[in-house]
């Protein structure tokens, strides 16, 4: 348990990652979660269902918001103890660690390029098409398609490798950059952690003696409220890959419970900064948005795109877990 997670510091020293208060959040979210979703099962009335569901899309948010950081290691300086709390953390959304890790990283290579936009549609793409992506995102499909997509590689690992699935259902759903991705990881990395999370749930669901309507609740109110920040921290914004992302305006208590995931386009320009010190790297020059402005106009479906070749990709080398030669943490 001695391995320390290298960091490239590019040139200064990065702020120190504070694990005791991660730790703090961790245990406080998980449990918050858990006791939402007993709630919810147990509950006399279906108001209390609605009251559970609405608490956990936040608090579940809160655990995703820690997976982010173990996908950039900036959970825990130490990188057994970052990435087995990542394994922990993305069997509560429910994906696997590494799916999530090697799609963020994918995201993050390719944001606002032809190969991902959401928003817009170019001159050879249906608007149909492209507005049927946005309203998955807006209604929690693009949630729901993730655990199916895990559930397909714990019964199929292999299909996600062919060409059928890649340029069928990876395409349909606007996913098939990621799914490539995903299929390119070693089977024997990816699905016994697939198979943890799908464990943990039914481990989970038998403890808390847990029903499928109210778990399904809790997850679709989770899977609305992620997915639309999701693309809300990206629609309409410049078409560039490190700036191509909004510093949104929240509530000071809905950024709490993010943890400065709002501050999505410092945290693209710079993806090593730990979630605490976002704020201390926010520009005077830019654009603060309100989530409801970005987010709102998206109901009116896929626009054309701005004139003009968008951005390349960016190399896999681009885009990797910190590297950190201390294990000093605050």
């Amino acid at each position: 348990m001695n391995e320390v997670v290298p960091r490239d510091t590019r040139g200064w020293h990065a702020p120190a990652i504070p694990v005791r208060l991660n730790t703090a959040i961790a245990i406080a979210a998980i449990t918050m979660a858990v006791g939402c979703l007993w709630l919810a099962s147990h509950a006399p009335h279906w108001s209390a269902v609605v009251a559970a569901a609405f608490v956990f899309s936040f608090v579940n948010n809160t655990i995703f918001s820690l997976l982010h950081e173990c996908v950039h290691g900036t959970f825990h300086p130490r990188r057994r103890i970052n990435d087995a709390a990542g394994v922990l953390f993305a069997a509560f959304f429910p994906t696997a660690f590494t799916i999530q890790r090697v799609s963020h990283f994918g995201h993050h290579r390719r944001n606002r390029t032809d190969l991902e936009l959401y928003d817009y549609y170019l001159p050879h793409q249906s608007r149909w098409l492209k507005t049927y992506w946005i309203y998955c995102l807006l209604t929690g499909f693009y949630w729901a398609i993730i655990p199916v997509v895990g559930l397909i590689y714990l019964t199929c690992p292999f299909m996600l490798r062919s060409r059928w699935f890649q340029d069928g259902p990876g395409t349909w759903w606007g996913f098939r950059e990621f799914v490539r991705d995903i299929a390119n990881e070693p089977i024997e990395r990816v699905w016994p952690q697939v198979l943890f999370t799908f464990a943990f749930q039914a481990f989970l669901c038998w403890s808390l003696a847990l029903d499928w309507v109210s778990w399904l609740a809790c997850y679709w109110a989770f899977g609305v409220n992620w997915s639309s920040l999701q693309y809300a921290d990206h629609a309409w914004s410049t078409r560039d890959v490190h700036e191509g992302a909004w510093n949104l305006r929240f509530w000071p208590l809905t950024q709490v419970i993010f943890l400065n995931y709002n501050l999505h386009l410092v945290h693209h320009r710079q993806p090593h900064i730990p979630w605490l010190d976002l704020p201390r790297f926010v520009r005077t020059s830019d654009p603060n948005p309100t989530f409801w402005s970005i987010y709102l106009p998206l109901w009116a479906g896929a626009q054309p795109a701005p004139p003009g070749p968008g951005p390349a990709p960016l190399p896999p080398a681009a885009i990797q877990p910190i590297k950190q030669t201390t294990s000093k943490a605050a």
